[in-house]
């Protein structure tokens, strides 16, 4: 039965401003879902309050309203919409489930006669009641872990006695784990009980008795009307029971469990998701099973929305489950519907998988001063990575060399631990670079035995760390002259870069990759095809890896290449890598327009990204994706495969700009600005050099390469100094210092952290506003695209003001200042594309405090505020296809819009929550007001000094 004829507009509710435990996997079903629903011509209206992301394009639905997410927003929509027939909140994470439970209970939806799809409040009532659920799954006879709930301090404490410790605590209602936390010990019970109450919106927490060593697994489900249920994807955690699944490493497909346990698992899961309801969509239930024989399962919790995991699951197996589940929301069923990536078999048809993934989560603990950074139920990181691979050793490297944290994979580059204490203190209590850890263990001889009895992980993933090991031990018996083709091709089959080769064989990475090209170890690109090459894949969708040559009866050698080179011209775009603070979504945004505008002036377009979360990263956003790490090796291979004209680095934020050197060392076209401009403006010296010569003003600086150089600069600039590394992004390192100890300590540590690094020291000019420019310049012209003045004094980070667009008090003295700079320093520095400036105004004298010509956080913001496609525009001009001058600039704003940072304090309560020139927001919402007198600019202008830490 096709789709229902009585649904033509749906509204769909989004995630709002990425938090910790509710990033961009939701933008990504979002933006899917709407693409699904508009496919069938239906009408789609969108609330989303987050400017910064893909979903909330104009393109992406008929109607967007950047609105905060709250039932008055809702009614505001559906008045003005009396069209709506349904809304679809499974999108949005519990962000748009929590405002659909509100608004229904409210009687919101029933006013005003709307269904809703996707889901049933009773199936979501019944998953987030942990006390009902347990009720069902003791009914249809699923095992628990021991549990009861307690909506009472006292009741907390009886059940504890109960049970005996550990314990876990869980929250009711609440999202990334807030308010859980596992209890070891009596005395820290009470704390945490504390916690979990005041957490939870209905006050109730669930106490189970912890399944400690346990191992974890994830499935991802949909169903449709008639009942038919599909298993998208088994994911098994290689971190056992006791850490959030958004902060363990998870590899799919299940690599330890028994065929007979996988089938008893898979009947629970479909019995337990047709227990709760009859929805048709997507579902995603979570299970521990016992570390021995037994394999015993008890279940965990089931989402009746698409998941955290979706988004992973469906770059994992090509299976766009938001689309999916949109299609059968709509009345759909899965047979009527095709497999979107061999687009012959019906959605019907399981993935299978011939390749391993591997998902690592990305930390920012260096943002969060003082915070515990071991990892528990509480979910803590900030984004993540995926790697694709032939086994699960490359798969892993792969990962780690995604992560942007200056490894180049396991081991073998100089920076693993060697201290037995610190070893052991990180396996004990998970830490966050666990991963590497492991593998530092067995170099220095612990057993795994051992590594097993602390950690829990199973021992099938501490041999595959063994092998990788007792690999790199023969290969250090080599030079780069004598090492022999099988052993190079077997480490480059396990994943190992060129980079650690050379590490290794004690040579230079080039000479590594000119040995392994001479001996003919060249990558090989493999499609994800969903059906391990059962049937004709029709999406470029690609990895690579590494084989052996194949001989034909004809004497002819060859390696199977599954990505076939074409004759039109090509450009690349790299993409951001994983999300982080100081850069987020706002890059990926970027990226999908650079992609757009690049197919629209007639390129073949190519993204490289490793980031599962995002919409760069679907299948269908390029005309052909490489789902690799932003790592140099790979993306070089990539380039010397498909000869592309030219790679833009613009719109990846620091993460492609930081290739930039190496791009144009190797011969590689940058498309837009050149590198020497780039570099221009990321040497602070040579910059402040082209500002004295266009009689720019600037604070007072000098650079200083060591403590002794900086406390003689001091008596020269007086206190209070801004100090700052070059080369960082989101303000990593940078601290304002009011005496000599300060200084001195603060430098010290900075080139510890980052040795050889130059250090900036300015002026700091106490209470200053701050302001900044957006402009687009095509290498003769320039157009200013926004000018936003910073609620917040000069000194906090730009990411973390509260920025109003148009400025709110800078008169026309100050912004004709502003204007000529932009103008000035955009054509000085060759610019072609995007660039951003920073200014600080003090007594009417606009003074820069830095320059980016590249895609900056604010882009996207501007664009949504004005309803204008700058990114599109930039680069057409990056291409050299249009000047500015083909392009009519109208932008369109009553009053002011502001853009909010949102912080994610709670995850780590004992953190120092001032604000200074570090960034520390996850992520931002847009306000728009009619004028200066809203009560909330006033209440934002009033508390403006509030946060700064100096």
């Amino acid at each position: 039965m096709p789709k229902r004829k009585d649904l033509n507009s749906i509204l769909i509710i989004g995630s709002g401003p990425i938090i910790i435990g509710q990033a961009c996997e939701f933008d990504y079903s979002g933006s899917q879902a709407l693409r699904s629903l508009r496919e069938d011509g239906i009408e789609t209206i969108l609330i989303n309050s987050n400017p910064a992301t893909i979903m909330t394009d104009p393109s992406m639905a008929d109607h967007v309203y950047l609105l905060p997410l709250n039932t008055r927003s809702i009614i505001k929509i559906l008045k003005e919409h009396p069209q709506i027939d349904a809304v679809l909140p499974t999108m949005g994470g519990q962000t748009a489930l929590n405002l659909c439970i509100e608004a229904d209970e409210k009687g919101i939806w029933e006013d005003f006669g709307v269904e809703i799809i996707g889901v049933d409040i009773d199936a979501i009532n019944i998953t987030e009641d942990r006390e009902k659920f347990r009720e069902l799954m003791t009914k249809i006879g699923i095992g628990m872990p021991p549990q009861a709930s307690a909506t009472s301090f006292l009741k907390g404490k009886e059940i504890a006695q109960e049970f005996g410790f550990p314990l876990v605590i869980r929250a009711s209602y609440t999202l990334g784990g807030a308010g859980a936390s596992i209890v070891h010990d009596p005395k820290d019970f009470d704390e945490l009980l504390s916690r979990g109450l005041e957490v939870s919106p209905i006050h109730e927490v669930m106490i189970d008795k912890a399944l400690i060593g346990w191992k974890e697994y994830e499935l991802e489900l949909l169903r449709d009307k008639n009942d038919n249920v599909v298993i998208i994807c088994t994911i098994e955690n290689m971190d056992p029971m006791g850490i959030h699944t958004g902060d363990s490493i998870t590899v799919a497909p299940a690599m330890t469990l028994s065929d007979r346990t996988f089938q008893r698992m898979r009947d629970m899961a479909i019995k337990m998701m047709r227990s709760i309801g009859e929805f048709a969509g997507g579902c995603n239930v979570q299970f521990a099973v016992s570390p021995d024989e037994e394999e015993d399962i008890i279940a965990i919790e089931i989402n009746p929305r698409v998941s955290r995991s979706s988004a992973l699951a469906s770059k994992a197996t090509g299976y766009p489950i938001a689309k999916v589940a949109s299609k059968l929301a709509i009345g759909y069923s899965l047979d009527e519907l095709e497999n979107q990536i061999t687009k012959s078999t019906s959605a019907l048809f399981e993935p299978t998988l011939d390749y391993v993934i591997v998902k690592i989560p990305r930390w920012n603990f260096d943002k969060f001063e003082g915070s515990d950074r071991t990892l528990g139920l509480q979910m803590k990181s900030v984004g993540e990575v995926m790697g694709i691979g032939r086994s699960f050793q490359e798969a892993l490297h792969k990962a780690t060399q995604s992560l942007e944290i200056k490894r180049n994979g396991l081991g073998a580059d100089g920076k693993g631990h060697t201290d037995y204490d610190t070893i052991i203190s990180k396996l004990t209590y998970a830490s966050w670079d666990r991963v590497f850890v492991i593998y530092d263990a067995i170099q220095l001889g612990i057993p795994l035995s051992r590594i097993h009895d602390i950690t829990k992980i199973d021992m099938w993933f501490l041999k595959q760390y063994e092998e990788l090991h007792h690999l790199e031990q023969e290969i250090t018996k080599y030079s780069v002259e004598t090492v022999t083709k099988e052993l190079l091709l077997e480490a480059k089959q396990k994943g190992f870069a060129d980079r650690q080769i050379a590490y290794m064989l004690d040579c230079y990475e080039s000479e590594v990759h000119e040995k392994r090209t001479q001996l003919g170890i060249n990558r090989v690109y493999k499609l994800v095809d969903t059906c391990a090459a059962e049937f004709k894949a029709m999406t470029p969708y690609y990895y690579s890896t590494f084989e052996e040559e194949v001989e034909t009866p004809e004497g002819e050698r060859y390696v199977a290449n599954d990505s076939e080179v074409t004759d039109r011209k090509k450009i690349v775009v790299l993409g951001s890598g994983p999300n982080r603070i100081g850069q987020g979504i706002e890059f990926d945004y970027c990226c999908v327009h650079g992609v757009l505008a690049a197919a629209e002036c007639g390129y073949e377009t190519i993204m490289i990204n490793c980031n599962p979360e995002t919409v760069s990263t679907d299948f269908d956003t390029a005309d052909k994706l490489y789902f690799e790490p932003v790592f140099w090796e790979h993306i070089y291979d990539i380039i010397r495969h498909e000869k592309p004209e030219g790679v833009i680095v613009q719109l990846g934020g620091q993460t492609a700009l930081k290739l930039a050197e190496k791009l144009d060392r190797y011969g590689i076209k940058i498309i837009g600005t050149s590198f020497k401009s780039l570099d221009l403006a990321e040497d602070r010296g040579s910059f402040s050099t082209l500002l004295k010569e266009n009689d720019i003003p600037y604070p007072q600086f000098g650079v200083a390469e060591s403590a002794d150089e900086a406390l003689a600069l001091a008596d020269e600039l007086k206190f209070p100094l801004l100090v700052r590394p070059s080369y960082v992004l989101g303000g990593q390192g940078m601290k304002i210092v009011i005496n000599k100890e300060e200084l001195e300590a603060h430098v010290v540590g900075l080139l510890k952290k980052i040795p050889n690094n130059k250090l900036l020291l300015d002026h700091y000019l106490d209470g200053a506003i701050e302001a900044e420019a957006d402009a687009i310049c095509d290498g003769e012209n320039v157009q200013i695209i926004g000018i936003m003045e910073h609620i917040e004094p000069c000194g906090i980070h730009s990411g973390d003001s509260n920025a109003t667009l148009p400025p709110f008090n800078l008169g026309e003295f100050v912004l004709q200042q502003i204007k000529d700079h932009t103008k000035k320093i955009a054509l000085a520095l060759n610019t072609v594309g995007l660039i951003n400036i920073q200014f600080a105004i003090k007594d009417d004298m606009v003074y820069i405090i830095e320059a980016n010509p590249r895609a900056s956080r604010t882009v996207p913001f501007i664009a949504k505020a004005y309803g204008e496609p700058y990114v599109n525009f930039a680069t057409k001009i990056m291409l050299g296809h249009n000047k500015l001058s083909d392009f009519k600039f109208n932008p369109q704003l009553e009053g002011f819009a502001i853009k909010q940072p949102v912080f994610s304090f709670n995850k780590f309560p004992n953190v120092n929550k001032n604000l200074g020139p570090e960034m520390k927001s996850t992520g931002e919402s847009i306000l728009f007001i009619d004028s200066l007198k809203d009560d909330e600019f006033y209440n934002l202008y009033a508390r403006r000094k509030m946060y700064l830490s100096k």
